[in-house]
């Protein structure tokens, strides 16, 4: 353990010693504790995707604008009005809260508000979505030259979605259904049905990304000559390297 050596004057050292002892311990054991509620945040529990807790602050300018907003809310509410936006009586609380700057309420401003999904994690959607889809086409594919995928590994490199009970892959599902609202990926939409709509029911983002790794590995090996469609199909051997990176590489 490291030994600190400070120097304070005789006035704050009699002071810290007075408090040591009201506290029933010595004065090195006084000063440490006081050092380590400085350094460490006492009780600070770990902030998980989907549970980060109301500002502890608001620009003054911000609390403006939205209490302004909230005013303007409550007056063209209809009469009796009382859904996801409130009723006038909320809508005028919630601006006095933000006008007094009562800081421990701030948690009405942010109720119902997801997590931000990063750009990351939106990319890794993304990145994911596109590996299934080249997935599908090549099974397809497979099927119209006359050398069909099996079932098993039909099934083994179906997209499933993502664990409606994870906080972070239920937000990703979130997202799934947005970017296909305007037709977009299509071709997985009855894979998705297949399993309750995209609830995967058990954490898949891990399997996706080594999938994905093994995708990305796969194409980048490729030395391609020409950019036709037919450069983005998988062969079977390659479709059953992706199926077999599902498995964590302790467990094969």
């Amino acid at each position: 353990m490291a030994v600190l050596n400070i120097r304070v004057d005789d006035y704050v050292r009699d002071q810290l010693q007075e408090l040591a002892d009201d506290g029933g311990v010595t004065l090195s054991e006084y000063v440490r504790t006081l050092l380590l509620e400085a350094v460490v945040p006492v009780h600070q529990r770990e902030v998980k995707h989907g549970d980060e807790p109301a500002p502890d602050s608001m620009r003054l300018v911000d609390r403006q604008m939205l209490a302004l907003l909230h005013r303007i809310l409550a007056r063209v509410l209809p009469e009796g009005a009382n859904d996801v936006d409130g009723d006038l009586e909320d809508q005028l609380m919630r601006a006095k809260i933000l006008e007094e700057g009562f800081t421990g309420e701030y948690g009405w401003e942010t109720a119902g508000f997801s997590t931000e999904l990063s750009k990351r994690d939106c990319q890794r959607v993304l990145d994911i979505l596109d590996m299934f889809r080249a997935i599908t086409y090549s099974i397809d594919d497979l099927a119209t030259e006359g050398s069909p995928v099996g079932k098993e590994l039909r099934f083994a490199l179906e997209f499933r979605g993502f664990d409606h009970n994870d906080a972070l892959e239920r937000h990703m599902a979130d997202y799934v259904k947005f970017v296909m609202r305007d037709d977009r990926w299509t071709e997985l939409a009855p894979q998705l049905a297949r399993h309750d709509n995209g609830n995967a029911h058990h954490p898949s983002l891990d399997t996706y990304v080594r999938m994905l790794t093994e995708y990305r590995r796969i194409m980048d090996d490729r030395r391609r000559g020409s950019f036709s469609r037919k450069d983005y199909l998988l062969s079977l051997e390659e479709l059953q390297r992706i199926a077999e990176s599902r498995i964590h590489p302790s467990n094969r």
